[in-house]
């Protein structure tokens, strides 16, 4: 049994657990850093849905997200935005914006039954967002201008399907 005893205390039991807690670290180094790149700088998001047709696919897009942009105020009309739905906060939703702070937004109030439209001053700190699909979308015409705090992100290529991969078109008429 003394020969058991002799063996384990041979082995080189700090350099073990110093290369196990060297690599340990260097793993939660590598977590902290896709957590600062997803959160901060750059993401990928899947979105999907008819409220973003054509521009998105309805059974689902992979799309790029800059973070930056958000935080920077350099959102303007005609960008897609990834951003906290102002009915349900878990859920999160694409959007085209139509109108920042302080513009004039007419919009057609109920598309698919009649032609009247509607004219709103779009608040300080919100924007007006709509989805290219006026026909299938709960947008700012439900609930009104978002504010901006809700933005998480704004869409700027489409990473999957490889066959749309690309930019998304900020110039996309509603």
């Amino acid at each position: 049994m003394s020969g058991f005893f002799r063996r384990v205390g041979a082995i080189p039991w700090r350099s073990i657990a110093g290369e196990a807690f060297s690599r340990a670290f260097l793993v939660a180094q590598a977590f902290c850093a896709v957590h600062v790149v997803d959160h901060h700088l750059c993401s990928l998001a899947i979105v999907r849905g008819p409220s973003m047709l054509p521009a998105m696919n309805l059974a689902g897009d992979v799309v790029a997200v800059d973070r930056v942009s958000v935080r920077l105020g350099r959102v303007e009309p005609g960008d897609v935005v990834l951003m906290i739905s102002p009915e349900d906060p878990r859920k999160a939703v694409a959007k085209r914006v139509v109108g920042m702070g302080g513009d004039s937004v007419t919009y057609l109030v109920d598309p698919g039954n009649s032609d009247a439209a509607k004219t709103v001053v779009v608040p300080q700190g919100h924007v007006w967002v709509q989805g290219d699909n006026i026909y299938a979308s709960r947008d700012s015409r439900q609930f009104g201008a978002v504010p901006y705090g809700l933005i998480t992100g704004k869409i700027f290529c489409r990473v999957w399907p490889l066959e749309g991969f690309g930019s998304i078109d900020s110039n996309q008429s509603q």
